[in-house]
C-alpha cells in the first residue's frame, strides 16, 4: 500500500513539476518588447517561409507572447504550441552548447532539426550557424544540460 501512495505522489509531483511556469519563462524567454522570436511567425520557420507576424493575431502561450501572420497559422500554433517554439527559449542554441550563455540571436538566421527550431547569433561577420554545424551532436548536447540548468 505504501509503494503504491509513493508512486501516485511521484507521479503527481512530476506532472506538476513539468508544468510550465509563466513567470519562468518569461524571465528565461528571450523577449523583444514582450514578443518572442522578434515578432515572426513561429509556424512560417516550419513552412519555409518566415515572416513577421502581426499584433491582431498575437497568442500568448504560459507567459510568453508570439505574434502570427495570420489565422491559420494561429490556430495551428494552438493545436501544438510545443512543436513550434524555440529552442533554448529562442537564445542562441551556439552560445548555449558552448559556454551556456544567453546570447542574443538574428531571428533570421535558423535551422530546423529533427522538429525543432534552433536559432543563432549573426552580426558583424560573426555568425554562429557554421560552427554550430561543425559539432551539431555535441554542442546539442551540451546546449540541452544547459538549459536545464539555466531554465529553473
Amino acid at each position: 500500500m505504501k509503494t503504491k501512495l509513493f508512486c501516485i505522489l511521484l507521479l503527481f509531483g512530476v506532472s506538476i513539476a513539468s508544468a510550465q511556469n509563466p513567470a519562468l519563462r518569461q524571465k528565461h524567454f528571450l523577449l523583444d518588447k514582450g514578443v518572442t522570436l522578434s515578432g515572426y511567425d513561429p509556424v512560417s520557420y516550419f513552412q519555409k517561409n518566415l515572416v513577421k507576424g502581426s499584433k491582431t493575431f498575437a497568442f500568448t502561450q504560459e507567459g510568453v507572447t508570439y505574434q502570427f501572420a495570420n489565422s491559420t497559422n494561429l490556430e495551428t500554433f494552438k493545436k501544438n504550441p510545443s512543436a513550434y517554439e524555440p529552442q533554448y527559449g529562442g537564445w542562441c542554441a551556439y552560445a548555449m552548447g558552448k559556454n551556456g550563455e544567453k546570447v542574443e540571436v538574428n531571428p533570421e538566421t535558423y535551422k530546423i532539426v529533427g522538429g525543432k527550431l534552433y536559432l543563432f547569433y549573426n552580426r558583424l561577420f560573426n555568425n554562429t550557424l557554421p560552427d554550430w554545424n561543425e559539432n551539431e551532436a555535441n554542442l546539442r548536447k551540451k546546449a540541452d544540460a544547459n538549459w536545464q540548468r539555466i531554465y529553473r
